[in-house]
């Protein structure tokens, strides 16, 4: 009787929602349907948090700015950034009300550098010049951290967990190289329209080669022996289609990210001392010191611009008389140089350089892409665009959360032994330093495609090292 009248609700609820749905069509109101998917997404907040967040992730690499649609006017990415707004709250709910957190995560060295960082962006979003759009700024930082680092370390608490939260991303993210690459044959594969054939998913073809950049090295996690034979054959047709998307994206940046990780490999592999690599490093910018007047005077004579030919593109890297890509990236530097003179401790508060910079931008400087207005984006750099909206100290701040990463990282990789997360932690790190490279000449932290990969990768680094790493070394000892 009792299931009965349970089913009867079900029904009942069911006819009139569709009653009234299909009346609010018919007055051309369409956002009442969207109601049951949002009541789903709510369930799973309280009840199935990891499914929530594996749809997150999921949703990422297809979340579309506000910008972009004809409503426009807000920065914001839709359906990621309101659904981890939520689980933000929902996370401090929890840790006011239980009063408790891993205190293993929160004294992790990488933790400490991160909350530091959070801090000072805190503070300086109270000095700002523009106090709206520093708090915009630091609550994406925070909603990115809690969610990917905070949430994600004890997500991964379960071992597997740390391949659902790739696949996630990845089989999205395939969608769209194969969307971006059909796209592009249409105009025969040529340079200038790569730029934007993967609209509206990304802005742009730098923000989308950072991204495949980011996640090829993740690639050969599943291209192992102990995997099945259907697993190794679709990884190497990942391997293939993410190879062509990134050669097919034109973004030079990307591809001197994978170079400088394979480097960063093979000093892995072959255990280079640090001694060694400072050696090397303090050589090389001895030599650099030594020649760069040379070096300026062939730079300045490489004419090489953009182009549909793979190694005219590659020489167009050091093109700093004519490409314009290049001239306004020194153009933007140099303005955040100027800003940052102007106010080296505080900065001008993060988020607010794209809206600042105008001014301090010289006229012998701009290029042909250049606007007086100044309203063509960042300052082109995760190092020195918070040196002018946070300071010195915002700057340092973030160069210590790499340096802690990749140092933590690095001694985790060598202390386990051989297996799947020993593999994991290496392409992990892999994966962090093209992002990190990538970052000399790009910034994209404040977007929920870069901070994903981003943050979840530390994660993985940092919940293998806390809860893992003691189990897989004791089982090597006995």
């Amino acid at each position: 009787m009792f299931k009965a009248l349970q089913t009867y609700w079900v029904y009942l609820i069911s006819f009139i929602f569709i009653a009234l749905n299909s009346w609010l069509v018919i007055q051309e109101f369409y956002y009442l349907a969207i109601l049951p998917c949002v009541l789903a997404l709510v369930f799973m907040a309280f009840f199935k948090l990891d499914k929530l967040m594996w749809f997150i992730v999921f949703s990422t690499p297809l979340s579309i700015n506000l910008e972009e649609l004809t409503i426009g006017g807000v920065g914001m990415y839709l359906p990621t950034e309101p659904l981890m707004f939520g689980v933000m709250l929902l996370f401090f709910f929890k840790l006011i009300h239980e009063k408790k957190f891993d205190s293993k995560i929160i004294k992790h060295p990488i933790t400490l550098a991160i909350l530091v960082n959070i801090v000072w962006v805190a503070i300086t979003s109270l000095t700002s010049e523009m106090p709206i759009v520093s708090l915009k700024f630091l609550l994406a930082r925070i909603w990115f951290v809690v969610c990917f680092y905070f949430i994600m370390t004890q997500l991964f608490t379960e071992k597997r967990n740390y391949k659902k939260f790739l696949w996630a991303y990845i089989i999205s993210l395939t969608g769209i190289i194969i969307y971006a690459v059909i796209h592009l044959s249409m105009y025969d594969f040529a340079h200038k329209p790569a730029h934007s054939v993967m609209n509206p998913f990304f802005k742009d073809h730098t923000s989308y080669g950072a991204i495949l950049a980011m996640y090829f090295p993740m690639l050969f996690i599943f291209f192992n022996k102990r995997n099945t034979p259907t697993i190794r054959i679709v990884a190497m047709f990942l391997i293939a289609v993410f190879a062509i998307g990134i050669v097919l994206s034109y973004t030079r940046a990307a591809w001197v990210s994978l170079a400088g990780a394979l480097v960063l490999y093979f000093i892995y592999k072959y255990k280079v001392k640090l001694k060694v690599l400072m050696t090397i490093g303090i050589s090389f910018f001895i030599i650099l010191g030594l020649s760069w007047n040379t070096l300026v005077i062939n730079m300045g004579k490489n004419n090489q611009e953009s182009s549909d030919k793979l190694s005219e593109h590659v020489e167009s890297i050091s093109n700093v008389s004519s490409d314009a890509s290049n001239l306004e990236r020194l153009n933007r530097w140099s303005s955040a140089w100027r800003m940052f003179q102007e106010r080296p401790f505080f900065g001008w508060g993060p988020g607010t350089y794209m809206f600042q910079y105008a001014p301090f931008q010289m006229s012998d400087e701009q290029t042909i892409i250049s606007t007086n207005s100044g309203d063509m984006g960042n300052a082109h750099s995760e190092y020195i665009g918070p040196l002018a909206e946070s300071g010195l100290l915002g700057m340092l701040t973030f160069l210590v959360l790499i340096v802690v990463v990749f140092y933590r990282g690095s001694l985790l990789y060598h202390k386990l032994p051989k297996g799947e997360l020993k593999t994991v932690v290496l392409l992990s790190l892999l994966s962090l330093f093209t992002y990190v490279t990538h970052g000399l000449l790009n910034n994209y932290l404040d977007t929920d495609k870069a901070s994903v990969p981003f943050w979840g990768f530390i994660a993985i680094i940092v919940a293998i090292d806390v809860y893992h790493s003691k189990e897989l070394l004791n089982s090597k000892t006995e």
